[in-house]
């Protein structure tokens, strides 16, 4: 069964002394199996946010000893900076990640809160998806009034706490703490030319799908308008799913645009920036760049790059860090620090490089571990890598083409052929070390215990389990390989005639890398014993092999022909 993950990304009332942000931070890694991912302060707005990462109860623990760890280092009566805030622990929002839904996770904050609340005196709000009230699902609401008004709402009987005591003396230092379930929220910094708070605001209201109060004649000063209930109206912004307000961020000098963008699916990082740029530029104002707090999807980072990669009328199938970069240096996440996309990206925060042990070798260091004393990687891993690199020579005709001169009408075409190429290039990178794994499964398969007849039936059972596996993961190479030759056909027709050699090397390695998993399968499968298995599992691997050398002599036909 797969493990649920879940994310933890508490707010901590503290952006400028390191060592308390240190030492409250530190504590989630006193729990086993939780991995702290990102620690990002913010000095103007005297605020952290600390991500981390785990199964539900383990990141439960985590979150409960930071809330404590804050409680004790944190005196809010002293507590000032830019952004709304109401406790030590400001809001703990907990999010899905994966094989778990937002339902699920509800019963755990729930039952972090009345741990808080029970054996720390702290009360507290439960907001968004784990709200026991309609009106407190929203956290600005939840938290209107900030630490100064806790006084009066904690015995206002309409804001009695859903966890710890209704009273202001544990609170006077520790303030309460917001509790929530929530979907991925990116919080999004735009940066201005401006130090104007007001002006910033002004296109915040223009943007966030609250919008603004509506006035008669100023829009800032004006009467306020109601409604014929006596209710304010309001003019809605322009992005849904969005929140923002405006500020002056003394550590930079600039007056900033502070969104959160609470469904990347609705209205993503890289529609936030245009249409901010648009309405800044409308009032005057220069956008300059922009500033990820805390962790970003991998994808919402790949839309972005590939949106001005599209704008551009460039290729959109180039290598996953090369959109990165376009990404980055077309929001200007680089503005005001250095951006580092493997210190802001989940995913490859969460990376376990150990279970990638070859991909990440270089090519000195791989053909050293090849040529070694081990049998692994052996000639499976190679076939998968050979497979990977001609189907990359493929990948780089169509990108070359795509931005071919007199070729303008066709990038789209050449783009999307290089996309494909690298969907194929992935897979197979993934390949070179699962046949290296399957391998070693079989050799750990043949360690286990024979000591009477039960482990000796166990033994064999898991032989031939991991056998099938190490079968298997060749003939998935072969498939992977010869379906990748049709970018390489593609190319030979219709791609640039200076590259058609590459065009042609590429085939050849993704028809040698079918042949070589082709004997891996033959192989493995002389020692299965299920004969239904072993006789479908030949004939599906001589087919394809069957079908890509003849796929091999038709690429190579058009190459020769071309020469």
């Amino acid at each position: 069964m797969q493990k649920q993950i879940i994310e933890c990304v508490p707010n901590i009332s503290e952006g400028r002394d390191e060592a308390k942000i240190k030492a409250i931070a530190s504590v989630v890694e006193t729990v086993e199996g939780v991995k702290l991912l990102d620690i990002d302060p913010g000095k103007a707005t005297n605020r952290t946010v600390i991500t981390f990462v785990g199964e539900p109860k383990p990141v439960i623990e985590a979150a409960f000893r930071l809330i404590k760890k804050a409680s004790e280092l944190i005196d809010m009566s002293k507590h000032s900076g830019e952004h709304p805030r109401f406790g030590a622990t400001d809001v703990c929002p907990l999010i899905p990640i994966s094989n778990i839904s937002m339902d699920e996770i509800i019963p755990y904050a729930h039952e972090l809160g009345n741990r808080v609340g029970n054996e720390l005196g702290i009360p507290g709000y439960f907001y968004e998806s784990a709200a026991t009230q309609p009106k407190r699902k929203n956290l600005a609401t939840v938290r209107a009034g900030e630490y100064e008004k806790l006084n009066e709402k904690l015995v206002n009987p309409d804001w009695k706490p859903d966890f710890g005591p209704a009273e202001f003396v544990k609170a006077k230092t520790s303030g309460v703490t917001a509790i929530g379930v929530r979907d991925f929220l990116v919080a999004y910094n735009i940066n201005l030319n401006t130090t104007s708070t007001r002006r910033a605001n002004a296109i915040a209201f223009d943007m966030r799908e609250a919008g603004r109060v509506k006035r008669k004649g100023d829009p800032i000063t004006g009467e306020i308008e109601n409604d014929k209930d006596g209710n304010p109206i309001r003019i809605p912004g322009k992005l849904k799913a969005v929140k923002g307000i405006g500020w002056y961020i003394e550590e930079y000098g600039i007056a900033q645009i502070s969104y959160n963008l609470t469904d990347i699916k609705i209205t993503s990082i890289h529609k936030a920036f245009d249409e901010t740029l648009i309405a800044a530029q409308e009032r005057g104002i220069r956008v300059t760049g922009s500033e990820l707090v805390g962790l970003v999807p991998l994808k919402a980072m790949l839309d972005a790059g590939k949106y001005f990669l599209n704008k551009q009328n460039r290729s959109l199938g180039v290598s996953e860090d090369e959109i990165i970069k376009i990404a980055v240096k077309s929001l200007g996440l680089d503005d005001l620090k250095p951006f580092n996309p493997k210190e802001k990206i989940i995913e490859y925060m969460m990376e376990d490089s150990s279970s990638s042990p070859l991909i990440n070798l270089t090519l000195t260091n791989f053909a050293k571990e090849t040529a070694g004393e081990s049998p692994a990687p052996g000639g499976g891993s190679i076939a998968a890598y050979v497979g990977t690199l001609g189907v990359a020579l493929g990948t780089m005709v169509a990108n070359l083409s795509s931005h071919k001169r007199g070729w303008d009408d066709k990038w789209e075409y050449f783009s999307d052929w290089a996309e494909k190429g690298q969907v194929y290039k992935n897979q197979l990178l993934k390949l070179v070390d699962e046949d290296t794994n399957s391998f070693n499964a079989i050799m750990d398969s043949f360690r286990l215990p024979k000591d009477n007849e039960a482990q000796i039936i166990a033994r064999k059972e898991a032989i031939q389990k991991a056998t099938k596996y190490a079968t298997e993961i060749p003939l998935k190479v072969m498939q992977t390989a010869f379906d990748s030759m049709e970018v390489m056909a593609e190319m030979a027709n219709y791609g640039m005639k200076s590259s058609i050699t590459d065009v042609g090397v590429g085939a050849l390695c993704a028809r040698t890398a079918v042949e070589g998993a082709y004997l891996n399968v033959r192989v493995n499968a002389n020692s299965i014993t299920d004969q239904n298995f072993k006789t479908d599992i030949l004939a599906k691997a001589e087919d394809i092999s069957k079908k890509a050398l003849a796929k091999e002599k038709e690429i190579i036909t058009v190459v020769n022909s071309k020469l």
